[in-house]
């Protein structure tokens, strides 16, 4: 696997999936998450662990979307845990991560709540 970089700080890691995401790299995206991480995702489902999540990516990003880098709403930090979301595009409910803090100081992501367009 290549060395990707980390994120330092629980912010970096919706820069680092828009950077990874546009350049279709599942991998890397995947990479953002904790090993038993999980998404609520498709609608209604849930995925389960790094490589579900990687296969996942992998069907989004055949299409080649476009995700545009956005201002986060305020980090929540409790101890190792961090709650960070974005403001959703229809302006109703939001999108949230949970992540934790690592050995190395880094972060992942333990939960995560996308916002998904369809169509």
């Amino acid at each position: 696997m290549p060395e990707y970089e980390k994120a330092m700080r629980p912010e970096d890691i919706t820069r680092l999936f828009v950077e990874r995401s546009n350049a279709g790299d599942a991998a890397g995206v995947a990479a953002l998450y904790e090993q038993d991480a999980v998404m609520a995702y498709p609608p209604g489902g849930q995925t389960v662990g790094r490589e579900a999540i990687r296969t996942l990516w992998e069907k989004v990003l055949a299409s080649r979307p476009h995700f545009e880098p956005e201002q986060p709403l305020p980090t929540l930090i409790s101890g190792d845990i961090a709650l960070t979301s974005t403001p959703p595009k229809d302006g109703a409910g939001a999108r949230a991560q949970v992540v934790r803090r690592q050995p190395d100081g880094s972060w992942l992501r333990l939960l995560d709540q996308p916002e998904f367009v369809t169509g």
